[in-house]
């Protein structure tokens, strides 16, 4: 209850309210504060006057729809008021709650009636201090405005709960907690000095004792009255005005100014009203919830950024490591960026979170007040402020609803570095952009089965990824130079086929092809390896080199002699495949044997560039392979055994492997004799030399062979 604190302090005083009442704008304030704040205007400026001088039109005239009389049929009661004549005059104060106060014009004149009953200056005017509506007060002064009794009993409510420890008037030394308090003695006793000072005996039997709490109440407030009319003031409230929206009493009803008007039984519309709060307060508790929910969601993000920031920071601290000396003094100043965006982000949320706790703290106070409310059983003095609750509930709720509950920032460090540029563009090192606007597109597929060469020519297709959505404005076709050096562009454009002429006779190209938009370029496609013809009669008989590629073997793959000779760190048969792929053309190439120890079984054969590279050739889908130990050979695809052949390898033997993509065939040979049949049939696509080993066997690759003579006399009689 202690957010609920706000609502029960007077705007004037800053205390709690003492004897409040009703204002026509439905805020409330403390009797003897609104006398404080009453400014008295000029005679010659006051309705009656002006009425009975029948004065022309003068500087006042647009307050006279404010200075009618309060309670009068013709007028609301109050209007937008933004001074007095005698204001420039009287200074203005401030109260503890930061509002105006204007102190009267001239100083009260002595009186020991109270302040309800006390007279009032002709042609007062009060201000609300909270709304700043004014209003001239008529003949009946304050006693004109409602008290407001249901605040007082959430007000007396909230000071029982909130009581200290009270301590016993009569003990000597130090003061022992009070136990009761003597209603008639207005005296707090301890349990001894109850039964020496008061014993119940004699006259003090007939004394009503009760507890601190409850006499300290009794004791500063008398006890409320029941709700009388403010018109007529011996009757009591009812019925209910559905115009005025008021209680009223029979009399009003007779001969008042509420004869014409509807009216309806007291109790019925108190249900209906304290229904129409609890539903109203229903939503705005929905609302509450849901930012308190958000408030976690919010204190989280401010633990997400700082670990997203150090993460960011990490990685940015490595990266500039990485290149040493000539990145140090570029460091700082990305560091800075960072830290500022990390600033920046958490200032943001943390303000957020200041405005939204102060919201839901101003909310829960509303929620506890209005609760305290419902359960007055007061039905006149609890319909006289309902309506009021009723739209501050309603618009508190509208409040929470306009995207107050969406975070203002994200968590996330749209930040990255490009570490590529050489050593000499360091001073030029910045952040890549915010996340770009678009994508860059997608990266090509070079569609092998449309990829061939000719002679000295070669023609390469390529398309989009079928779930591409982002499209390419054009396309880059690289090839190097027939000799293992570096790439260049032969096309640029948007076509995506391309034939390349003049390329040297018996060559082996490497291409590769990207593509590109606005925002950038996309990624290489895979190289794609061309054979150009050596002679006119062997055109569909390449030569290649190529060597072993570490970067697609298996960790434990040993490599030297320029990547030419592997062997295996491990006991289990480990995969490596060759850096080149051929899709079309026919192509030869032999290992030797250089160490063989224990009779282990090494696999020999061609592989997909997804073959699995921790089990035996062959073992999958991806590889078609001969494992061949020191007496016989299998073939084996798919786990799957076939053609057993005598005849093994010993140290320093040559395993020989053609691959005819023109027929579609794998041909294995075992010191220049062919090894079996023809080993597999209906081969095509793209496919890498592969081999699979332990430790105790070491090979060396030898390429750029020409296919052997037998093999050439038959595709030629073919």
């Amino acid at each position: 209850m202690e957010e609920m604190e706000e609502e029960l302090k007077c705007p004037v005083c800053g205390s709690f309210y003492r004897e409040p009442i009703i204002l026509p704008c439905s805020h409330n304030l403390c009797q003897a504060c609104a006398r404080n704040i009453l400014v008295q205007t000029p005679e010659s400026e006051s309705p009656q006057s002006r009425r009975a001088s029948g004065s022309g039109v003068s500087d006042y005239d647009y307050l006279d729809l404010d200075k009618m009389s309060l309670y009068s049929e013709a007028d609301s009661g109050y209007g937008s008021y933004g001074g007095f004549a005698s204001a420039p005059t009287t200074p203005c104060q401030k109260s503890p709650n930061g509002v105006r106060v204007f102190p009267p014009a001239m100083p009260p004149p002595a009186t020991h009636l109270s302040p309800a009953l006390a007279p009032v200056p002709r042609n007062s005017c009060i201000t609300c201090p909270q709304c700043h509506r004014s209003l001239i007060l008529d003949d009946r002064g304050l006693r004109g405005f409602p008290k407001n009794r249901v605040l007082e009993g959430v007000i007396d409510r909230y000071q029982q709960s909130k009581a200290a420890a009270l301590k016993c008037q009569l003990c000597e030394k130090a003061p022992k907690e009070a136990t009761v308090m003597c209603e008639q003695c207005d005296v707090f006793y301890c349990d001894p000095c109850r039964l020496r000072c008061h014993p119940p005996r004699g006259p003090l039997a007939k004394h009503r004792l009760v507890p601190p709490a409850q006499g300290r109440v009794s004791r500063r407030l008398s006890p409320r009255k029941v709700s009388t009319c403010t018109d007529h003031e011996l009757e009591n409230h009812s019925m209910y005005c559905v115009q005025c929206k008021m209680p009223v009493c029979y009399q009003c009803l007779e001969e008042g100014k509420h004869s014409s008007h509807e009216v309806k039984a007291l109790g019925a519309m108190w249900k209906l009203h304290k229904s129409q709060l609890s539903q109203a307060l229903n939503g705005l508790s929905d609302r509450a919830k849901e930012a308190k929910e958000f408030l976690v969601q919010l204190r989280n993000m401010v633990q997400q950024i700082q670990e997203n920031s150090v993460e960011f920071e990490a990685c940015l601290v490595a990266q500039c490591d990485a290149l040493i000396d000539a990145l140090n003094r570029r460091k700082a100043q990305l560091l800075a960026r960072v830290n500022k965006e990390h600033e920046h982000k958490l200032k943001v949320v943390r303000d957020q979170i200041s405005h939204c706790t102060v919201k839901l703290r101003q909310t829960t106070g509303l929620m506890e007040y209005c609760l305290e409310v419902i359960k007055e059983n007061d039905p006149s003095g609890f319909l006289q402020i309902s309506d009021a609750l009723i739209r501050r509930v309603h618009l508190t709720e509208d409040q929470w609803g306009k995207g107050t509950l969406t975070p203002r920032m994200t968590t996330d460090f749209d930040l990255s570095l490009d570490n590529s540029p050489l050593l000499q563009s360091i001073h030029q090192l910045d952040f890549v952009q915010m996340k770009a606007s678009s994508p860059v597109p997608a990266t090509p597929i070079l569609q092998l089965e449309e990829c061939c060469t000719h002679n000295n020519s070669a023609t390469l297709s390529w398309k989009q990824p079928p779930l591409s959505t982002v499209p390419a404005e054009g396309y880059i076709l690289e090839l190097d130079d027939g000799n293992g050096g570096q790439f260049r562009e032969v096309y640029v454009g948007k076509e995506t086929m391309c034939t390349v002429d003049g390329l040297h006779f018996n060559s082996t190209y490497n291409a590769r092809i990207k593509a590109f938009n606005k925002t950038g370029v996309s990624q290489y496609s895979k190289t794609l390896v061309l054979q150009t013809s050596e002679v006119d009669i062997k055109k569909l008989l390449a030569v290649a080199w190529f060597a072993f590629d570490p970067g697609s073997a298996h960790s434990d793959i040993i490599f030297s002699n320029d990547n030419l000779t592997v062997t295996c760190s491990s006991y289990d048969d480990r995969v490596v495949l060759g850096k080149t792929g051929f899709s079309k053309g026919v192509h030869y190439w032999e290992l030797t044997v250089d160490r063989y120890d224990n009779h282990p079984d090494p696999a020999f054969g061609v592989a997909r560039i997804d073959v699995m590279k921790d089990v035996m050739l062959g073992k999958d889908d991806k590889a078609w392979a001969m494992y061949v130990d020191n007496n016989r050979s299998w073939f084996m695809h798919n786990n799957s055994h076939t053609n057993r052949t005598e005849g093994g390898i010993t140290k320093g033997a040559t395993i020989g492997v053609l691959l005819d993509l023109n027929r579609k065939t794998l041909t294995f040979f075992i010191n220049d004799e062919q090894q079996g049949p023809i080993a597999f049939e209906n081969v095509e696509g793209l496919f890498f030399p592969a081999v699979s080993l332990n430790r105790n066997v070491q090979v060396t690759l030898h390429t750029g062979l020409p296919v052997p003579d037998f093999y050439s006399s038959r595709a030629s009689i073919a």
